[in-house]
């Protein structure tokens, strides 16, 4: 679902921004952020940037399908008022 690596950065940065001393006191402290962090990004409702992807060009294409349809339509509306 969501990259790792960013959650990992995201966990470091986090871990770098405590003072020395209290990050000697919490050991481990970073992994239990980077824990944290997956557990609250899970409950969000969000797609990977490749679902997102995928989900863009499906839609492109129904788009220009949809658009293609429309000016059958009107085509032969036309043909039927010309009769």
């Amino acid at each position: 679902m969501l990259d790792p690596k960013k959650l990992e950065e995201i966990a470091k940065q986090l871990s770098d921004a405590v003072p020395p001393g209290v990050r000697n006191a919490a050991e481990g402290a970073e992994t239990k952020m980077k824990q944290i962090l997956q557990s609250q990004l899970a409950r969000l409702d969000v797609v990977t940037r490749e679902e997102f992807d995928i989900q863009s060009q499906v839609l492109i294409r129904t788009r220009e399908k949809l658009e293609a349809m429309e000016e059958r339509i009107t085509a032969l509306e036309a043909q039927l008022n010309d009769n």
